[in-house]
């Protein structure tokens, strides 16, 4: 390990940091148990078909995120996302949030990476200062969401791409990362320190 390199801790958000998936537990409480069944029930072919390689993850949760959130202001749609944050503080994971502050009482910096749209996973963090968010970004147009992502699905070797894209000079930060699932390979795999599954 070199000391003289700054120190970037890169999180999942997902599963790493949650007990369960943000989407799935933001659609409910948008919509109650019963209409995250039926949204469920609907694109449950392509969800399969995720499960086995047959559809892109990303195209599947655009599909899902469209269904359930097009056409609603983006006022009205960050409201809900700070609500939500603000009725869920009971599935983080403990362990995964202390980590992140012993990081930034250390000096360290902290970055979320997440396929989540970012909106919705900000707000968790709004009381912890220095904590950057880097996530899928939704589209919008005239103020309204379109239901399409305005960036690519921030999965894979996306979440590389993207902390590149902050973090361009790789031999400038010594980076320690925290994933949970196979769309963190690439990330883990980047850092030089990886943690899979570190907090359950």
């Amino acid at each position: 390990m070199d000391f003289t390199l700054e120190r970037i801790n890169a999180f999942d958000f997902d599963g790493t940091l949650t007990e369960n998936d943000s989407l799935i537990e933001f659609i409910r409480f948008n919509r109650g148990n019963k209409g995250l069944l039926l949204c469920l029930l609907r694109f449950l072919p392509f969800l399969i078909g995720m499960k086995i390689g047959l559809c892109r993850n990303g195209t599947v949760k655009q599909r899902i995120f469209s269904y359930c959130f097009k056409g609603m202001t983006v006022t009205d749609f960050d409201e809900l996302c700070r609500k939500f944050a603000d009725g869920s503080w009971g599935m983080l994971r403990p362990k995964g949030i202390a980590k992140i502050k012993e990081a930034l009482a250390n000096g360290e910096r902290v970055v979320i990476v997440s396929t989540s749209i970012d909106n919705w996973v900000k707000p968790f963090f709004r009381e912890l200062e220095g904590v950057l968010v880097i996530g899928t970004t939704a589209e919008v147009n005239n103020d309204v969401l379109t239901g399409r992502f305005l960036t690519k699905y921030c999965y894979g070797k996306e979440k590389v791409n993207r902390l590149l894209q902050l973090f361009q000079k790789r031999t400038d930060y010594w980076l320690i990362a925290y994933g949970d699932s196979q769309d963190d390979f690439e990330l883990l795999d980047f850092a030089n320190e990886a943690y899979y599954r570190p907090f359950e």
